[in-house]
């Protein structure tokens, strides 16, 4: 299956139907079972202490499964998150950025299911892991 959306389309259509959260994430690469997405941190994002919050990371996890879905399946701004799963694994370091590391374990006519990694820029070691499932909403007839 090819991809239906390019990333600079992806980024376009999540500034247009999420605008609040648009300038918070970038893509950096794209392909038919692989996003890297990255959170543009600012002092919104941090928590006492300077890191990265999990709320933060949530959205990122969650923007990057909608982001893969949305690059297969095309313009589907009511797909939506049904289930998620996050485990945090350690501490993200501080005054970096995120970097999310999503594939696609399943992509059926009504539901998704994506997995990601998110690491602290510049290291190996992942801070934390999503497993969320979408739903996609029918196709129209």
């Amino acid at each position: 299956m090819s991809l239906a959306m390019t990333k600079e389309e992806l980024m376009d259509y999540l500034g247009e139907v999420f605008p609040q959260v648009a300038d918070d994430f970038a893509i950096d690469a794209l392909s038919e079972e692989h996003v890297t997405m990255r959170l543009l941190t600012a002092e919104r994002h941090l928590r006492p202490g300077g890191t990265v919050s999990g709320p933060s990371m949530f959205a990122l996890a969650d923007c990057a499964v909608y982001a893969m879905v949305l690059a297969r399946v095309g313009r589907q701004a009511l797909a939506v998150t049904t289930n998620s799963s996050m485990d945090f694994m350690r501490k993200p370091a501080s005054n970096t950025q995120i970097r999310a590391e999503c594939r696609l374990l399943k992509l059926g006519r009504t539901l998704a299911v994506g997995d990601v990694l998110m690491f602290s820029e510049g290291s190996d070691k992942p801070v934390a892991r999503a497993t969320m499932t979408y739903s996609i909403p029918p196709e129209k007839t």
